[in-house]
Order: structure tokens, then sequence, then C-alpha cells
């Protein structure tokens, strides 16, 4: 199974991008949507002994969790601790289950990749980017957004430059969903070519 990250800096259309891969026949594996079950499942138990407060209704909630780590910055490395083998236990069952269904390639959606040095676990990586300008007209575009929280989810991400520096493939999101498709069919084409040849 050739194992492919995908990231890119937030409002870079990355997940636009992972949609147009699933459309392309490519299975694809959620970081975020991981996280969000097994804070509903496997992780509450663990999760509620390390932080009894982020436990409400039988379930880790989020609000309450990010007001915990907050409180005491010493948390997050125990919290990662816990939910990071957990993701990557749901990872290997996705891969299973794609190998099962005669895949050959897994596609794995996380925002932060490099910043968690998961990309140390795949085989090529992705990055989703765009003009400046772009991201930042989109970041507007969100509800209750405001320039000074844009600049800052902006700055405390690892720079577009960087990022594409790091990256095996890029697909750019300027210029429409279209000539984003269009990338991502090249991508997907080498990428079946390289599986193949493993």
């Amino acid at each position: 199974m050739l194992r492919v990250g995908l990231t890119g800096s937030i409002a870079t259309g990355k997940s636009t991008t992972a949609q147009l891969f699933a459309d392309a026949g490519v299975p694809v594996h959620d970081a975020d949507a991981a996280v969000h079950a097994i804070y509903q499942a496997e992780g509450v138990e663990p999760v509620g002994a390390l932080i009894p407060t982020a436990i409400s209704e039988g379930i880790v909630d989020r609000p309450a969790l990010k007001e915990a780590l907050a409180d005491d910055a010493s948390l997050l490395a125990k919290l990662e601790a816990i939910v990071h083998p957990l993701v990557h236990a749901r990872e290997e069952k996705a891969i299973a289950e794609a190998e099962a269904g005669g895949h050959t390639i897994m596609l794995f959606d996380i925002p932060l990749l490099f910043e968690t040095g998961g990309d140390d676990r795949m085989d090529k990586v992705i990055v989703t980017h765009c003009e400046p300008a772009t991201q930042m007209e989109r970041l507007m575009a969100r509800p209750g957004m405001t320039r000074e929280t844009a600049d800052m989810l902006i700055a405390r991400q690892m720079p577009q430059a960087e990022k594409k520096a790091r990256a095996d493939y890029l697909v750019s999101t300027d210029h429409g969903r279209d000539a984003a498709r269009e990338q991502v069919s090249d991508i997907s084409k080498d990428l079946k070519k390289l599986a193949a040849e493993r």
C-alpha cells in the first residue's frame, strides 16, 4: 500500500483536494474525523483519566478540552501520547480495509502533517497551496472571522513556502476546482504507477 500524505496551510483548499482524490477513486483517511470519532469512543476513558473536566455526557467535550489545555500547557504532550497511537490504529485499520477492497493507494488528509512529524510515515506527500491574498480572502469569508484572528491562524502554522519545499507533489488551488481536478488526476495516475512498481 502506497501511503500518501495530504496537507496544506489553512484555507489553501486541502479539504476540496481530498474530495477530488476521493472522486478519483482514491480512499481518503481524514485525521480530523478520526480524532472526532476517537473522542466519542475509545478515547473517552483514557482522556477522561487525564482530564476529567473534558468529559461531558459520555464523550470528550472539545471546547472543555481546549480550555483545560489552555490552563495547563503540560497536558498537551500527555494528550498526544494517548491520541496519536489511537489515530495510528485507525489508520492501520483503514489501510487493511482499503487493501481488502483492492486499492493500492491510501491518502491521509492530515492538516499538521509536517508539524507532528507524520510525514515520516508517508511514502509521498502532497501539499495544497494558493497565493497569500487568496488564502486571506478565503479565511475572511468564514463566519465571525476577523483580520487579527486570520493573521494569528496563519502565523501559527508552518509557512506555505516551507511546506511546498518539502512536498513531492503540489496542487495549486488558485484557479478553481476544474484546474485542481486536472492536477489531482495527473498525480493520481503517477501514484498508481508508483504503487504498481512496488
